[in-house]
């Protein structure tokens, strides 16, 4: 029970603690409120709001401009790019058809006293998404956190135009991408881990003292769907893969795979897990060390099946606690969305929590409801992030193996021993 009901909701005890704690100050007859808490979880929100656009922009810049060093390999780099597509489509229809399964049986609905469903703000004839892709004002895109698909476009146009005119990686642009890139890093590092910690505290106290518990059972079915949907894309979609594939044994992939998915889940860092993703391939699964080199790199870049997973879970766990109505056109949209935004995501420790924002801010899913439950699954994510990351490295690892396999470069007596 919250604590507003507990004292009652027009006492002078709940007025004077939720005018200190909790009021919304930008609300109508709040302007003597203090809401201490209010005010610390919402600039913890907003300092994610704020990198939103450079974040997303310059990752997916610099992203494609690996493509040009891929374009060197040939129909290497056209495998590479197929398997990471392949393996992403397959991971995004899995979560979207059972999310969205599981959206329509209400497990993540929850009702709020005072707090209304919302609407998406995407129009209702799904074609609209094609008209909003494409940006009729530069400046706008950039200034809006509501216009991320043009966003992700006008980045995906100065990328493949950078490639067209042969610029190398020194080039201004491409510099000033990864300096801004390393800032948001920097500024993500500080705001999660020394903000974060006290804003979260502040938010699930707000939430919790106004509107109570109702959102705890929707969250445990979030934390359950997504951490199921993870581990059978580990341990049976990924053996599916590399036994069709390969026609080899999936048992002895898992039980050699097994040390990068520990390392993967305990360090939660896919580049502090490359360097042994790239022995074990190589001197335990027999991949060319040329290969490896190639794919695993790019792959830590640009291929996050185990993001789109998650985002794809938490986006319709949000959409049904805060009351939006998802078709199967707004589930197309989500998971584009979470594919496109996922790529390039810098290794930040909350670069997680940006991507869903991103996702959140292309739908419309802004509404009080689903902001509470925003908050919470930034209190109970950090587990859920661990396995991603783990899931990541493995699609890495399953597409090396793939790739491998057709070019001749796979050692089968290495894979066997």
């Amino acid at each position: 029970m919250a604590i507003r009901e507990s004292l009652g909701a027009g006492s002078a005890a709940w007025q004077t603690i939720n005018s200190w704690l909790f009021q919304d100050i930008t609300a109508k007859g709040a302007e003597r409120a203090v809401g201490l808490f209010y005010i610390g979880g919402q600039l913890f929100v907003r300092s994610l709001q704020l990198v939103i656009v450079p974040m997303v922009f310059t990752s997916i810049v610099l992203a494609i401009g690996t493509i040009r060093d891929a374009a060197t390999l040939g129909r290497v780099s056209v495998k590479t790019f197929f398997w990471f597509l392949f393996t992403s489509a397959c991971a995004l229809l899995m979560a979207g058809f059972v999310g969205l399964i599981c959206y329509n049986m209400g497990m993540f609905n929850t009702a709020i006293e005072g707090v209304a469903a919302s609407a998406g703000s995407t129009g209702a004839n799904p074609l609209n998404v094609l008209l909003n892709a494409m940006p009729n004002n530069l400046g706008a895109t950039f200034s809006t956190n509501s216009s991320i698909l043009a966003l992700i476009v006008v980045a995906v146009i100065v990328g493949l135009s950078l490639n067209a005119k042969g610029y190398d990686a020194d080039c201004t642009l491409n510099r000033l991408c990864r300096e801004i890139s390393d800032i948001v890093v920097v500024f993500l590092n500080f705001v999660v881990n020394k903000f974060g910690p006290v804003a979260v505290f502040m938010l699930l106290c707000r939430t919790f003292a106004t509107y109570g518990t109702d959102y705890l059972r929707p969250a445990a079915a979030y934390v359950v769907l997504a951490v199921t949907l993870l581990l059978v894309y580990l341990f049976i979609i990924y053996p599916i893969i590399v036994a069709a594939t390969t026609k080899l044994n999936p048992i002895t992939y898992l039980k050699k795979i097994f040390k990068v998915i520990v390392f993967g889940f305990s360090t939660s860092s896919s580049a502090a897990t490359l360097p042994l993703n790239t022995e074990t391939n190589v001197k335990e699964l027999g991949v060319d060390s040329q290969m490896a080199s190639f794919v695993l790199p790019l792959g830590m870049t640009i291929n996050m099946d185990g993001t789109a997973i998650m985002q794809v879970i938490a986006t319709l766990f949000l959409a049904g606690v805060g009351g939006y109505e998802v078709s199967v056109g707004s589930l197309f949209l989500i998971m584009i969305l979470a594919l496109v935004a996922s790529v390039g995501t810098p290794a930040a420790p909350g670069a997680g929590a940006v991507v869903l924002f991103t996702i959140l801010s292309g739908m419309g899913f802004t509404g009080e409801a689903a902001m509470m439950g925003y908050t919470l699954i930034l209190a109970i994510n950090r587990p859920i992030e661990m396995l991603v990351t783990s899931l990541n490295c493995v699609g890495d690892s399953v597409a090396a193996i793939a790739v491998a396999k057709s070019e001749g470069k796979l050692n089968e007596d290495v894979f066997n021993a």
